[in-house]
């Protein structure tokens, strides 16, 4: 019993030690950040969104790592805001692109009212940027815009038209990413509806935008979600989009409708996932492959405000994990972004606009040339897709760079050159 008794005592003499240990190891702020850096990081009520508009990408950039690294340091920041359903605005596009205004918590009847839904797509979009910033405005009509061709094939054949109409008149070399008139005109299309929650409008300031309770507000959308279901729409059309922070919102959205339901929505797409600034401790939170049978990320300002950590079954990184993708010239608009090109892929005609290659890096990719087994960024991404994925992009509209065949395989199996 004695040497029972004193190896329990040399046991816990050396937990206490291991403890002290630790904790005299442990990660300071200084081992983040300089005192200086820790000095100059401003209160979140001292952040505006123009300010970050107006400041330069990289600069902004910087602010953004620093406020996120004292939050994971300090844990000061724990996430307290959540918008009232009745003050989250909902646009619901029809195909002839007019919009039915409502609010979050009775768009559902609203949606019913207006001939039912579709049979083929149900397509929700959750917006996480301010609608007064222009490049976010500009990235959702774009996106809407998107929608409505997609969803209106009379728009698109007089599209189709117009197009070839141009050919006629004039000398017009098309470049690669272009969608051509013959495309539109044989564009397959799809009945759909398109919501537009548009959360972002109700993140009026960067403090409410930092403390946003992704948890707690996903979980107010699941019940709106559940209740589409109960509506008659089936979970397998039902595609959740959600753009920056708002992405991990749509995560925790499915992930709360699958708790409820025990089924899982069909798709959750993430565009330019945010880094969470403020959340609790020891708690896992954010966009997460499982939250859907399929998700999907899209990064486009990994070491801005958006995080570089994979969120999904399969992660493309336009041009490489980076502060922003080229053209973007402060931190919002290297967020919207992805919205930019997620639209771009909805377009009919645009569907492989971004033949993406698996890599680590831009620098991986560029040693392989751009060649291996090609997938599609955007809509069309494949369901089986695992892994990350990387693609070269351009700085402005067409944003896809769409690559010969023959210069890739394909996912499904390998190109054959035809002589």
């Amino acid at each position: 019993m004695s040497l029972r008794l004193c190896l329990l005592a040399c046991l816990l003499v050396a937990a206490a030690q291991a403890s002290k240990d630790s904790s005299s190891t442990q990660l300071k702020p200084t081992k983040w950040l300089s005192a200086s850096d820790l000095e100059n990081v401003p209160s979140l009520n001292d952040i505006t969104w123009e300010y970050l508009e107006n400041e330069p990408l990289e600069k902004g950039a910087k602010l953004i790592e620093k406020i996120y690294h004292v939050g994971q340091i300090k844990h000061d920041l724990t996430p307290s805001f959540v918008p009232s359903p009745s003050n989250v605005p909902v646009w619901i596009i029809k195909s002839n692109g007019d919009r039915v205004e409502a609010k979050l918590n009775n768009y559902v009847e609203v949606a019913k009212g207006q001939n039912g839904f579709a049979e083929d797509e149900v397509t929700i979009v959750v917006t996480g940027l301010p609608q007064n910033s222009p490049a976010a405005k500009k990235a959702m009509r774009k996106l809407v815009q998107a929608y409505v061709q997609r969803y209106n094939l009379q728009q698109q054949q007089k599209y189709a038209q117009e197009q070839q109409q141009q050919l006629k008149s004039k000398d017009y070399d098309y470049t690669s990413s272009e969608e051509q008139a013959d495309q539109w005109k044989s564009a397959k299309t799809a009945s759909g509806d398109l919501i537009i929650i548009d959360l972002g409008s109700t993140l009026t300031n960067f403090k409410r935008y930092a403390m946003l309770d992704v948890t707690n507000t996903g979980a107010m959308i699941a019940q709106t979600l559940i209740e589409l279901t109960n509506k008659g729409v089936p979970q397998e059309i039902i595609h959740v989009i959600g753009q920056g922070i708002a992405a991990h919102v749509a995560g925790a959205a499915g992930n709360e409708f699958t708790a409820q339901t025990g089924h899982k929505l069909r798709r959750i797409t993430g565009l330019d996932p945010a880094k969470l600034l403020a959340k609790r401790p020891q708690t896992l939170v954010g966009l997460s492959r499982g939250d859907a049978d399929f998700v999907d990320v899209i990064h486009t300002s990994a070491f801005a405000m958006g995080t570089p950590i994979r969120c999904g079954d399969v992660d493309f990184y336009p041009n490489g994990p980076s502060v922003a993708v080229p053209g973007s010239e402060n931190v919002i608009e290297a967020v919207a972004r992805a919205t930019r090109y997620f639209a771009e892929s909805v377009r009919p005609g645009s569907e492989r606009n971004f033949p993406a290659v698996p890599a680590n890096s831009l620098q991986q990719y560029k040693q392989q040339d751009g060649f291996g087994k090609r997938a599609f960024m955007g809509l069309q991404t494949d369901f089986d897709l695992r892994g990350d994925y990387i693609l070269e992009v351009n700085a402005k509209s067409p944003f896809g760079q769409r690559t010969p065949a023959q210069k890739q395989s394909t996912y499904h199996g390998v190109h054959r050159n035809q002589n």
